[in-house]
């Protein structure tokens, strides 16, 4: 994006790249913006229905994380015709109608290319008041950092293909990464979140400290909060940690500080996540409401770190 040239900025594009935040949103009237944002990817999972499902969810998330309402969606289909069967395509699409259905978005119509390898996604129009945006800046200290989905998708999914995991942690998994982040973000109604943004690439430590840096703060992360995906950590043991966690970790070495904790519960910290939850910036006296009400509708919301004025690191975590 930085090789694009300088054109004079629309005042009406309310979030643009300047924060790398989940999406763009764009002021229609005083009353109404609109949301875009695209996201497709590889199959990481073998089930096509459960792939369609992920994908969606994972799409529909950027614009939960902006505080709005998903409205329409274009499928984006990358799909080897001549070497996989078409009822294969028709699974991963239908899973993703299941889905889009779920979230009370319509699907739209799409573009499909014959390519080497799957690839699926979707782009997703949604709508939000413009003085009710969600974005990844604007933590405050004397904020507590919520979570609302368990991490350690990166290696957890880098352990299928050898069959490493079980049943039980395949399904918890794939319908982890399949839930949409709807609750999520409708349970922040009425509350004051200063930042918001959904957990993915770049994991949970990454995407941490893109809301410190942008807000000018520090955030201290407690690893012992932090919820996990079962029998992660034996996982990362057996040397299932995917390169772009590593990546992760090594782009942000200088600006974070580990206090008691092995390269692997760091690796872990710094895991990419596909369709991850929300990572919400909060005002400690919001933080029980919120987790009741997540609670209510069998959600997991769970208190991991909190903000402070800015000190020499801009991620603090330790065990």
């Amino acid at each position: 994006m930085r090789q694009l040239p300088n054109k004079k900025k629309d005042p009406n594009l309310l979030v643009g790249v300047e924060t790398s935040d989940d999406a763009g949103v764009y002021r229609l009237t005083d009353e109404l913006a609109m949301i875009q944002t695209v996201d497709f990817f590889t199959p990481i999972v073998d089930d096509p229905y459960m792939f369609g499902q992920i994908a969606a969810a994972n799409s529909l998330s950027d614009v939960y994380a902006m505080g709005g309402v998903p409205k329409t969606v274009l499928n984006i289909v990358g799909f080897p015709i001549k070497n996989l069967a078409p009822s294969i395509l028709a699974e991963i699409l239908k899973g993703a109608a299941d889905k889009v259905d779920e979230a009370g978005a319509v699907t739209a119509g799409g573009h499909s290319i014959d390519d080497q390898e799957p690839k699926f996604g979707l782009s997703v129009t949604g709508l939000v008041h413009p003085d009710q945006i969600y974005m990844n800046v604007g933590a405050k200290p004397g904020d507590v950092l919520i979570l609302t989905k368990p991490i350690g998708v990166g290696i957890q999914t880098t352990a299928i293909k050898p069959e490493k995991l079980t049943e039980e942690q395949l399904n918890k998994v794939s319908n982890t990464m399949a839930e949409l982040n709807k609750t999520a973000a409708e349970s922040l109604s009425g509350l004051n979140p200063n930042a918001v943004t959904d957990v993915t690439g770049f994991g949970l430590l990454g995407h941490a400290y893109e809301m410190a840096t942008g807000s000018n703060v520090s955030i201290h992360i407690d690893y012992n909060r932090v919820p996990v995906l079962p029998g992660t950590l034996e996982l990362a043991e057996q040397g299932f940690v995917p390169g772009g966690s590593k990546a992760n970790h090594r782009w942000i070495s200088e600006s974070v500080q580990y206090e008691n904790l092995s390269e692997l519960e760091q690796y872990l910290l710094c895991d990419a996540v596909t369709s991850g939850g929300l990572l919400i910036s909060l005002p400690s006296d919001q933080a029980d409401i919120y987790k009741k009400r997540m609670r209510e509708n069998g959600k997991e919301a769970s208190v991991v770190g909190h903000v402070t004025e800015q000190e020499d690191f801009a991620i603090i975590a330790r065990k």
